[in-house]
């Protein structure tokens, strides 16, 4: 005759680690590319209000523009990612037995 199973702690399941950093990680991310994506495709238009230019190069300097705007959100981007692999390498070494 066997006996009923005991459940000891060393049986139970380990608990899943939450992985909030990752969901902070890919919520920033996701606003990066969210804001490029606006950045980018907001400089479709007609220009209105260029003085002496001409059409063809109030277009150019817009274009210009637009590309200097998204260069240095993706400047900031990289900056933002790199004080969050620093932060989560400090997190880590912190939790290290």
């Amino acid at each position: 005759m066997s006996s009923p199973h005991v459940e000891t702690p060393e049986s139970t399941t380990p608990k899943k680690k939450k992985r909030i950093f990752l969901w902070v990680f890919l919520a920033i991310q996701l606003l990066f590319i969210v804001w490029i994506i606006g950045g980018a495709s907001g400089a479709n238009g007609d220009p209105n209000d260029c003085g002496s230019l001409s059409k063809e190069a109030c277009n150019d300097a817009e274009a210009v523009g637009t590309g200097i705007g998204v260069f240095l959100i993706v400047i900031l981007w990289m900056v933002v990612d790199f004080f969050l692999a620093v932060g989560y390498g400090i997190y880590r070494l912190a939790k290290r037995p």
